[in-house]
């Protein structure tokens, strides 16, 4: 296990208050049905209480980032789709025309994009927060994917972007990716901050064939072995992340500071949040792990999170398509607490003592 570490400037995230937990498991276990029967549900609603420091919390103005970036480690042949392809699709996003568009129209989900370091120049168009940090990352093959303070500014500039959010009264938010070989820098950083082989992070990506998947793993592989073991996350972070995924990292950490509810999508989201939860272990407590995600090493990821996804559909899209799913049960969480009648207001006889 790497240890904790906080950077000086970056926020604070506190332990969830739990003043509230007694009140809010009568108000759950009073209402009109048997105690326990809505399952997920009422925990999600006390979580959601817990966070919100209320015993009527809602689901407000609910946001999705979606970051794109660039990795220097797709020269080596790591992914099957050419690197231009984070760029196009990041136009497909602001056209409306990829799953995250669909999946956020139906859940009610104002949709945020942000190039964080894509390679490829991008012409400014409404809509695009155009924050890069640099044109893509170095080749961690050979060098430090970014320098140190590359890798800060990141972390500060998705501290930025959910404060921005944060101000607009947003209560719930999920962090969406896109990057052509970020799921080589997710596996990286799983195998460094979780301590585990290489072999168990990676996965097909985008869709690797078995020799394809081979090559993968001797890249990854050789590339870990070329660079010293480190305690400190943000050394991890700098030597193998993206520019995405190091935003996201800030973006967690901004989110608990400002008590919103995090929507965890999948592989990449969750490699984001190993980094977050390695400077602020804390951060996890503010977080609802959407699905499991269908990429080798995700579930190895939630194990060591010790977390419970509400979905498993045998998505591996990212994009921030899981998170997005799963907005309508912290709806029906929070629907259920607010407008549910209990044994007494309604005078149905509750359960003997």
């Amino acid at each position: 296990m790497i240890s904790s570490s906080r950077p000086a400037g970056l926020p604070e995230v506190e332990p969830l208050d739990q003043t509230l937990r007694v009140e809010l498991q009568h108000i759950i276990d009073t209402k009109t049905k048997p105690p326990g029967s809505l399952g997920r549900l009422e925990t999600l609603a006390r979580q959601m209480g817990l966070i919100q420091r209320t015993t009527r919390p809602t689901v407000t103005r609910p946001a999705m980032i979606v970051f794109a970036g660039d990795h220097g480690i797709a020269a080596e042949g790591v992914s099957p789709y050419p690197q231009a392809v984070t760029a196009q699709m990041v136009a497909n996003f602001l056209a409306g025309g990829a799953a995250i568009n669909a999946l956020s129209r139906v859940a009610g989900i104002e949709l945020e994009v942000v190039n964080a370091g894509i390679a490829t120049p991008l012409p400014s168009t409404v809509g695009l927060i155009d924050i890069p940090v640099a044109a893509g990352t170095r080749n961690f093959s050979h060098e430090n994917a970014m320098m140190r303070e590359e890798a800060f500014a990141a972390l500060q500039a998705g501290a930025a972007r959910v404060r921005h959010h944060a101000a607009l009264g947003t209560t719930v938010i999920g962090f969406g990716e896109m990057g052509i070989a970020n799921t080589s820098a997710a596996a990286c950083l799983m195998s460094r901050l979780c301590n585990v082989s290489i072999d168990e992070c990676v996965g097909c990506g985008t869709g690797l064939d078995d020799a394809g998947l081979a090559k993968k793993r001797s890249v990854l592989a050789a590339a870990l072995g070329r660079h010293p073991l480190s305690a400190d996350p943000l050394d991890v972070l700098a030597t193998f992340g993206g520019f995405e995924i190091a935003m996201m990292a800030g973006a967690y950490l901004a989110a608990a500071e400002a008590r919103m509810t995090i929507l965890v999508d999948g592989f990449i989201a969750s490699a984001a949040l190993l980094v977050a939860d390695a400077i602020a272990p804390n951060v996890c407590e503010y977080c609802v792990f959407a699905h499991a995600s269908n990429e080798a090493g995700h579930r190895r990821m939630l194990d060591h999170f010790g977390a419970v996804p509400l979905l498993a559909l045998d998505m591996r899209l990212g994009e921030g398509s899981g998170a997005a799913l799963a907005v309508p049960l912290l709806r029906a969480a929070t629907a259920f607490v607010n407008e549910m009648a209990s044994f007494e207001s309604a005078g149905v006889a509750n359960r003997e003592a």
